[in-house]
């Protein structure tokens, strides 16, 4: 096979998408998005056995990464519904968090530009620790990035799609043509 083939171009996305996934990790761990987190997790071990498949000759292996590809469409439409706050869902709820804690995404207090300015609570019996964070000055609001990074993540995963099956189906051809002989 040639460098040009859809193999290399798998290789190459599915090498971009672990980069892109291993990023927002970082990102939701710093937010303690425990939900996110777990899908990421997911994505990047699915994206490893993608990679191990394509490159090792193993279709079942893409089947595995094409499937799970249409399941983290299906999550990343769902995350911006959940930002843009479409049909119910709402930013300010502890969904992502599982309900555990009160924390959110950590773009909304450190976006590019944000001045964050921590206010301590002057009342007495208020907790010590306990603050109230002030963002602004904002470039891009914290759920317009979000929404970017699902946008991307559909972007990689719907063309690492595309050349997944592609990948699968030569592979498939080259061995009933190694059968035939």
């Amino acid at each position: 096979m040639g460098c040009c083939t859809g193999r290399c171009t798998l290789i190459f996305l599915c090498s971009l998408q672990l980069l892109a996934a291993l990023e927002r990790q970082i990102f939701d761990f710093l937010g303690f998005q425990w939900a996110p987190i777990l899908g990421n997790f997911l994505q990047i071990i699915v994206v490893i056995l993608g990679l191990f498949g394509t490159i090792q000759f193993r279709p079942r292996y893409i089947v595995v990464y094409t499937v799970w590809t249409a399941l983290w469409v299906t999550w990343n439409v769902f995350i911006i519904c959940f930002y843009l706050e479409v049909g119910g869902l709402s930013k300010e709820t502890d969904l992502m968090t599982f309900n555990i804690s009160m924390h959110r995404s950590w773009w909304r207090e450190h976006g590019p530009g944000c001045i964050r300015r921590v206010v301590r609570p002057s009342a007495p019996g208020i907790l010590e620790d306990y603050s109230y964070v002030s963002v602004t000055g904002c470039i891009i609001d914290f759920q317009y990035l979000e929404v970017i990074h699902s946008a991307i993540q559909i972007l990689l995963s719907l063309i690492g799609f595309v050349y997944a099956c592609y990948v699968i189906s030569i592979f498939m051809e080259e061995e009933d043509s190694c059968r035939s002989k």
